[in-house]
């Protein structure tokens, strides 16, 4: 396909998806925006975009697809301002935000000069961020959601699809009420969840001075997501506010069940409370990329001498492996120590795996 490409703001999301869109269409032109012009310069120096521009209205005017890949609250302003430029009668614009109804709402301006905009979420993460954290493969099996209006013609939508088939990305229509629930359901609740469980943590840790050191390891992995930016989900909860209060208040009366049942000490409902939610958790799908980015770790057991770390990570760059964290789990007391090395995908860890078997024969693996 020919055609202008521009992507407004370049950081993992819009990063990625132009270098799908270099890949699969190769004729067409990528122009980029970003609000921090070193960021652009950067995008255009790794060769992510073909060219860069000042203002937003330098790339849209001749844009035949315009994504918008910002936070939601900036997402919507932008779409104010492309409300007023003079863009092509047949451009199409889509956003990659996490939420969708406020989105769709306010691009109602642009269907008054019958411009189509699509609303996307591609459901892909990373631990990193920015462009360099840019991958041609961060979309590869996960959902993209897609929330168009009901006026939008079927062919804009297959016309979408086309533009971003190298993202390899599973789409789904839904309507963007029913985005903004699933989404709040399996991503943003669990957000909220997992930074309330590190605010409690933090204020016992004032009198009781051992939970940093104890709270290594897993308590560090099932609070992960509380790592993530505090303005981006600052802006999520308000945009999604409604049904995140909804949820909490079923979240509330879900722990004064437990609560009852630890005050009736009624030891068999306990254990069919847990028994219940351990036989939905197993039975979730293991290969597909959900809401909530993937970490595909390997706990492996090494002895403790100088040099092992850089020995372990020496043998997975030569077998070309890219690692995105390692860290030694500090609980440990035992005079082996434990590392955690993370992975992009499920490949790069079983790859890693068997990289270290053959390079090693002191390291073991904790499942």
């Amino acid at each position: 396909m020919n055609g202008r490409v521009f992507v407004i703001g370049l950081g993992l999301i819009g990063g990625s998806l132009a270098l799908c869109i270099k890949k699969k269409h190769p004729n067409a032109e990528i122009v980029g925006y970003d609000i921090n012009s070193k960021q652009a310069g950067l995008a255009k120096a790794l060769g992510v975009i073909d060219a860069s521009v000042q203002t937003i209205r330098e790339g849209a005017v001749r844009a035949d697809l315009i994504i918008i890949s910002a936070p939601v609250k900036e997402t919507a302003d932008i779409i104010r301002q492309l409300a007023d430029l003079p863009l092509k009668q047949d451009v199409l614009i889509t956003d990659t935000g996490s939420t969708k109804q406020k989105i769709v709402a306010q691009a109602e301006s642009l269907k008054t000069r019958k411009i189509t905009f699509i609303g996307g979420h591609p459901m892909a993460g990373s631990h990193k961020s920015g462009i360099t954290a840019a991958k041609q493969i961060l979309f590869e099996n996960a959902f993209y959601l897609l929330t168009p209006d009901d006026h939008v013609p079927a062919e804009k939508i297959q016309l979408l699809k086309k533009w971003l088939a190298a993202t390899k990305a599973k789409f789904l229509i839904l309507p963007p009420d029913q985005h903004d629930y699933l989404t709040g359901v399996v991503s943003h609740f669990p957000h909220i969840i997992a930074a309330s469980i590190v605010q409690q943590t933090e204020k016992l840790a004032h009198s009781q001075g051992l939970i940093p050191r104890l709270a290594a390891g897993g308590f560090r992995d099932i609070t992960r997501i509380a790592s993530s930016s505090p303005g981006m989900w600052r802006d999520i909860l308000l945009e999604n506010k409604d049904v995140l209060l909804e949820l909490l208040d079923q979240w509330q009366k879900e722990m004064d069940a437990v609560k009852s049942l630890l005050e009736e000490e009624s030891g068999q409902r306990i254990y069919q409370y847990f028994q219940e939610a351990k036989q939905f958790r197993d039975g979730l799908p293991v290969q597909e990329k959900g809401a909530i980015p993937a970490f595909y770790d390997l706990f492996v057991d090494v002895p403790d001498y100088p040099g092992v770390i850089s020995e372990i990570t020496g043998y997975l760059a030569k077998e070309e492996i890219s690692i995105t964290n390692i860290r030694i789990l500090e609980s440990r007391e035992e005079i082996y120590g434990v590392l955690v090395i993370s992975f992009q995908t499920e490949e790069d860890r079983l790859r890693a795996e068997n990289c270290i078997k053959t390079y090693t024969t002191y390291a073991t693996f904790i499942s």
